[in-house]
């Protein structure tokens, strides 16, 4: 993005997350930090994006290597040990996302057919989670599933599920079920909102569902604009939580991405111009700032937060093959008779 980000700025960046991954293939958090399978992946794909090939496949790996018996993933690991257990549904479907990206971006088939195994198992243990009404539960622990939904998990479910159907389409694996759950999905995330735990503090569950793709058109543009005020800082981008003066790097270029989904370009870039004060001279990136005393918080430069720029960048600048995978290029939307998203995205700019 000239003006903004380079792509040898976005190199740089790759290279500060490539640095910390671990002899196992994880990326964690920081060179302290834990493991989750969610960031992980979302740092594969950056890694992907930058053309950091090689590191990006020893993380896929490590999702296939890791991945138990029953298709999931523990919440969190340190350095290889299990610090928590719980399999959560979001953190485990987000592999197909990844997969997904990466074969578009590499065209490899050989990729694809080894990692079906991983996204089908997945998606499986995931769909095992839904609830009556559509929607995901959020976490299974030993008792079974927790029976609770959240927006902003089952909004990403969402896209996730697109892109497994899309994998399993390459692969000549069609999967009808999946289909008719994500219809379901949909529904519930657009007609039924009283079916999950609200988070009206949180940012991410202010836009998710314009980003995991269930919102689109004028539902899109008016959800953004409904809670615009309550979240963006001019200048320096978005809050993680309303109530706090503390703006976030990764909420920020996930907003971005939102807002490419919608045809808002000019503001998207606009606020990834905004963010770019967390970028540190190697390429890595602070997590937030607490933007009423200048200080950054909390006091780590964040894998995630790097690959959430790179994955912006690329959106913005249409520069990989992947780079459409959160406005939804060519992914199926199952069966979605029963809800009307209105799936067209909108022109239209702020």
């Amino acid at each position: 993005m000239p003006g903004i980000v380079s792509a040898s700025q976005c190199r740089q960046t790759a290279e500060s997350i490539a640095a910390v991954q671990e002899p196992s293939g994880a990326i964690p958090w920081s060179e302290t930090g834990h493991t989750d399978p969610w960031d992980h992946v979302e740092c594969a794909m950056a890694l992907t994006a930058a053309g950091l090939i090689e590191p990006a496949r020893h993380a896929f790996d490590w999702c296939r290597e890791q991945q138990r018996p029953d298709g999931s993933w523990p919440i969190q690991l340190r350095s290889g040990v299990v610090e928590d257990a719980n399999s959560d549904s979001n953190f485990c479907a987000y592999i197909a996302v990844g997969v997904w990206h990466h074969v578009l971006i590499t065209g490899d088939r050989a990729f694809a057919t080894a990692m079906w195994p991983t996204v089908r198992s997945a998606i499986d243990f995931v769909l095992e989670l839904q609830l009556e009404g559509g929607e995901i539960a959020w976490a299974r622990g030993p008792s079974g599933p927790v029976p609770e939904a959240l927006l902003t998990g089952s909004a990403s479910v969402f896209h996730s599920i697109r892109c497994a159907l899309a994998l399993a389409n390459y692969v000549d694996e069609p999967q009808p079920e999946w289909e008719v759950a994500l219809g379901r999905l949909g529904h519930a995330i657009c007609a039924h909102p009283w079916a999950f735990t609200p988070k009206p503090h949180h940012s991410m569950d202010w836009y998710y569902p314009v980003l995991g793709g269930a919102l689109r058109g004028h539902a899109a543009v008016a959800r953004i604009a409904e809670r615009w005020s309550d979240f963006v800082v001019d200048g320096l981008g978005i809050r993680c939580v309303d109530d706090r003066p503390w703006v976030t790097g990764a909420e920020t270029c996930e907003l971005v991405l939102a807002l490419d989904a919608m045809g808002t370009r000019r503001t998207a870039l606009e606020l990834f111009a905004a963010m770019q004060h967390l970028r540190e001279a190697d390429g890595s990136y602070w997590t937030g700032l607490v933007f009423t005393d200048g200080k950054r918080w909390p006091v780590e430069r964040t894998t995630w937060t790097g690959a959430a720029v790179i994955l912006a960048a690329d959106a913005l600048s249409r520069t990989t093959p992947g780079s459409g995978i959160f406005r939804g290029t060519d992914l199926p939307r199952g069966l979605e008779g029963d809800y009307d998203c209105e799936c067209v995205s909108s022109p239209t700019d702020r």
